[in-house]
């Protein structure tokens, strides 16, 4: 039997009925036609499915989508305001940190999360932040050197 979901994602207000299994991922590719946020591993291990819920990086393959019921949920689509790119999204294009870009979206949702919690972290903190994404291609240099530039204040939106 389905159950009704109510959250709010990327600003606008969503009302739906979904099946209890039904996964936060599933929700916002099948259901919501958001397919920035990636189905990878399906274990939680790869990152590729890394949303904020409440402002908090999580890994939308393991959330129940009845677990986000009245939450807020940013995913990449969110990160623009318009046709400008949020600062880390300019600060990747910048330093070349992605290359096939399956991961990408996930790690700009792990880097947002921690930017959220964290407006200067550290090159530790940073690491630590993606440690939890799998990128295949990057070697993670240049996608570190990006949120690096981002947390010594090199990039705003204005840019």
């Amino acid at each position: 039997m389905k159950k009704e979901l109510k959250l709010t994602v990327n600003g606008q207000p969503y009302e739906l009925y979904v099946n209890p299994k039904t996964l936060l991922v599933e929700v916002l590719r099948d259901h919501l036609g958001l397919t920035g946020t990636k189905r990878g591993c399906e274990s939680a291990s790869c990152g590729a499915c890394t949303v904020n819920l409440n402002g908090m990086a999580v890994k939308s393959c393991s959330i129940l989508a009845l677990q986000a019921d009245g939450a807020e949920v940013l995913t990449v689509e969110g990160l623009a305001e318009g046709t400008a790119l949020h600062p880390l999204q300019k600060a990747f294009l910048d330093y070349g940190a992605f290359q096939c870009g399956f991961c990408t979206a996930g790690m700009l949702m792990s880097a947002n999360g921690l930017f959220t919690e964290n407006a200067s972290p550290t090159i530790e903190q940073i690491k630590e932040c993606i440690d939890g994404n799998i990128c295949r291609c990057t070697g993670y240099n240049s996608i570190i050197r990006a949120m690096t530039a981002v947390a010594k204040g090199g990039y705003t939106e204005e840019q």
